[in-house]
């Protein structure tokens, strides 16, 4: 497994790639990998001759600057891991190699961002999508991998990628949880025992909203509810949002529209790390 430090070195090694005529994958991460990101990694290596992951912490996308300050930085025990799991290149640059200078840019996604995550986290997608478009423009992937823990991020990428016409497919992979039920973060690992130990109530609210949903007899506003009082017994546990939404458009929704998809989404504080899950239930 190649480790390239800079933008110039993965352009280059790409277009090399690209002219042999290699199908390349692309696995965007902030480091810290689980098996969350490793099935990433195995998925693109199944259906690409290359695969690039990339380890960048991106500044533009955290509101909280002790959040940015905290998040989990292991690069080599992550590269340990990635070239078992079919890693061709890892990309690893510096916060001065992405941004050379200060981004005039400035991404708006309407309606999809002023919900959940974008409502509780100002100009966090707009980081995101900056990055991404970075990442994407650097190694020109054919696919590109990401995770549906991150259910609103995902539909902010393909937004993103339908609006600049980026040639790739995006593709999206359920979530992975531990045998409790608490889906795989890498702020997992800030967690102290008792946080930890509270954690997959997250999931067991979730739960307990999807079956409501698939009972057809609650309202959208009914379901919140019985998960906003179900989590309020969690001791610790602060929720921030508890979401019902349509799972294309991820507007609120006061009613049921038959045949359309609902995702139930939350995010919520814990020992002082903020979790995020949602589960997608079709109707």
């Amino acid at each position: 497994m190649e480790i390239l430090n800079t933008a110039a070195a993965l352009q280059v090694q790409t277009e090399i790639w690209r002219q042999q005529g290699q199908r390349i994958g692309l696995v965007p991460t902030m480091g810290a990998l689980h098996e969350g990101h490793l099935q990433l990694v195995r998925a693109a290596a199944r259906e690409c001759e290359v695969v690039i992951a990339s380890i960048f912490v991106n500044p533009t996308q955290f509101n909280n600057p002790d959040d940015f300050r905290l998040y989990p930085r292991l690069p080599e025990a992550d590269a340990a891991l990635l070239a078992p799991a079919g890693c061709t290149a890892l990309f690893l640059p510096s916060v001065e190699e992405m941004y050379p200078r200060p981004t005039a840019l400035h991404f708006d996604f309407g309606a999809l961002e002023r919900v959940m995550e974008g409502e509780h986290r100002p100009g966090h997608f707009n980081g995101v999508a900056t990055v991404v478009s970075k990442l994407f423009h650097l190694s020109r992937p054919h696919r590109a991998y990401f995770g549906q823990k991150d259910f609103q991020q995902v539909a902010i990428v393909r937004q993103l990628v339908s609006d600049l016409s980026f040639d790739l497919t995006l593709v999206a992979f359920p979530t992975v949880r531990e045998a409790d039920g608490l889906a795989m973060s890498s702020r997992n690992r800030r967690l102290n025992a008792e946080a930890r130990a509270a954690a997959p109530r997250l999931y067991e609210g979730l739960q307990l909203a999807e079956r409501l949903v698939r009972a057809a007899q609650t309202e959208p506003a009914a379901v919140h509810t019985a998960v906003t009082d179900f989590l309020a017994t969690v001791p610790g546990l602060e929720l921030e949002y508890m979401a019902v939404v349509d799972a294309h458009s991820l507007q609120p929704l006061t009613n049921w529209w038959p045949g359309r998809p609902v995702a139930l989404c939350l995010a919520a504080h814990l020992g002082g790390v903020r979790l995020i899950d949602n589960v997608v239930v079709d109707r």
